[in-house]
């Protein structure tokens, strides 16, 4: 029922609007059954790249999860080295890795592994810890190690959030494939977007969208439908002592050092290893010297600057946007389930029609300014949040449930007390995983069609071969991704110490 209102809905607009902008689904039918070949084939080598991406970023994810968790020492830096290499936009690493790898599907992979990782990694790691103390002392008591604790207590309570986490990725890879056939493919949905943009053909774009959004839905759905019936244990209560493992300033300064150190050392290290030339592979000497000491020095500070600020200035109220309204539609479903068959096709839908499609038709509805920006920077966070929202909200102790429900609590009473509380954890780390996404979206906003802020920077170095101002920027949407990150993160262990402690402990 709730996709049949979609689709009224949608055709209703299409026809209020003319059909110049927005192909309504009748049109949209009648250009795929004209031109099936075409998009069966184009299909099937975008599926194919997404299908390997998710796979590999979330085998990826897992291993990672579970080295931080055997090796807790390790937690900060694996997070962190998985936190840099997330930020990086990929609307600038793509063609990067297309002049490093060359022609074929070897881009299109990577970005897909890229682009989903680190969204089931931070879901992943907060179901880790969400398991009861005791579970662990008694898995002590009988002398097992950490491994012990990870197969037999942390894999089951992880269950939930991993599945989570899978579906969020399931668009994302999409996405990712389709970026990286934005940057020299021969074939795949990526590839006839920019040829039916370019064509403004209407049909055509919105009946590849549809394609790509179908193609999101149903692992999302399947997904969904696993989850329900392999997950459906009631959370348990879990008790943590209401305090927090703090490390001394100069113990976080050293950890910080340590990640930087890092971070430079694979990335000088790995360039000089596979012979990279240095005129497109930048090492970080090579972006000190463009900053710093070169002659233009002064005119790349101040036009990377003032990118900087753009770029800022519109990620951050489309992030926040982003955030209320993911969390916003999961309580009110909550409140009111009714609306789940309405509203949830319509949010994974909006997630799944890939950004470089649909940033270009949203700018001339709305404009080249803050409104159009915003808006898309909303819908890449909208989703992930939504989506953690949902599960967080049925992470409530089954037995506290029924202990509200034998004193008659309210629906509304539950809500405020209860599923909201357990619903922080998965808020946090969708705001988390939200940081690069609203970046990605704000960077492919202006790269595509405002001509401003970084984004649009990286596009125009791109195409001179400025390679120096390139990877500047690169670097500073990393750094700029991971202090946002950062602010995330000392708000979430304030805020979690009093409504979930085992979350900020391992």
């Amino acid at each position: 029922m709730g996709l049949l209102v979609l689709l009224a809905l949608w055709q209703a607009l299409a026809l209020a609007g003319g059909g110049y902008l927005l192909a309504g689904p009748l049109g949209v039918a009648s250009w795929l059954a004209a031109h099936g070949g075409l998009i069966l084939r184009a299909l099937s080598v975008t599926l194919a790249n997404a299908a390997w991406g998710f796979l590999l970023g979330n085998l990826a994810a897992i291993l990672l999860a579970a080295i931080a968790l055997v090796w807790p020492r390790l937690l900060n830096l694996v997070g962190g080295l998985a936190l840099v290499v997330f930020c990086l936009p990929l609307v600038a690493t793509g063609p990067i890795l297309r002049v490093l790898m060359g022609p074929g599907e070897g881009p299109q992979v990577v970005l897909a592994a890229l682009a989903v990782y680190y969204t089931t990694l931070i879901p992943l790691l907060a179901g880790l810890r969400a398991a009861p103390q005791v579970w662990f002392d008694l898995i002590r008591s009988y002398g097992r190690g950490r491994w012990s604790e990870l197969a037999h207590v942390r894999a089951r309570a992880a269950l939930p959030y991993l599945l989570a986490g899978l579906q969020i990725s399931a668009p994302a890879a999409v996405l990712g494939a389709m970026v990286g056939e934005f940057t020299g493919a021969e074939r795949g949905l990526g590839v006839l977007t920019i040829r039916f943009t370019r064509d403004l053909d209407v049909p055509a774009l919105w009946g590849v969208a549809g394609i790509a959004a179908a193609a999101s839905i149903v692992p999302y759905a399947a997904l969904g439908w696993l989850g329900a019936r392999i997950a459906d244990d009631k959370p348990p209560v879990i008790l943590s002592p209401p305090r927090i493992v703090r490390g001394s300033p100069f113990r976080k300064a050293a950890g910080t050092a340590l990640l930087v150190g890092a971070v430079l050392v694979l990335w000088w290290g790995g360039m000089e290893v596979l012979g990279l030339n240095r005129f497109f592979a930048k090492r970080p000497d090579d972006l000190a010297e463009a900053l710093l000491w070169a002659p233009d020095a002064a005119r790349t500070r101040q036009v990377l600057w003032a990118a900087t600020v753009q770029t800022l200035i519109w990620a951050l109220p489309g992030y926040l946007a982003g955030l209320a309204a993911g969390a916003g539609l999961a309580i009110l479903l909550s409140l009111l389930p009714w609306l789940g068959s309405l509203m949830t096709p319509l949010a994974v839908a909006l997630r799944s029609i890939p950004i470089v499609t649909t940033a270009p038709l949203v700018v001339v509805l709305t404009g080249r300014g803050a409104a159009g920006t915003m808006t898309l920077v909303a819908l890449m966070v909208f989703f992930p949040t939504f989506v953690a929202c949902q599960h967080g909200l049925r992470q409530a102790p089954g037995p506290i449930l029924d202990l509200f429900r034998s004193h008659a609590a309210g629906r509304l009473a539950r809500l405020l007390h209860l599923r909201i509380p357990a619903m922080l954890p998965a808020l946090f780390a969708s705001a988390r995983m939200a940081v690069p996404a609203a970046i990605l979206a704000v960077t492919v906003v202006e790269w595509l069609a405002t001509g401003r802020g970084l984004g649009s920077l990286m596009a125009l170095s791109a195409s001179l071969s400025d390679y120096d101002m390139l990877w500047l920027t690169v670097a500073v949407v990393t750094v700029m991704a991971a202090l946002f990150h950062a602010a995330v993160s000392a708000a979430e262990r304030r805020v979690l110490a009093a409504f979930a402690p085992e979350q900020t402990h391992a």
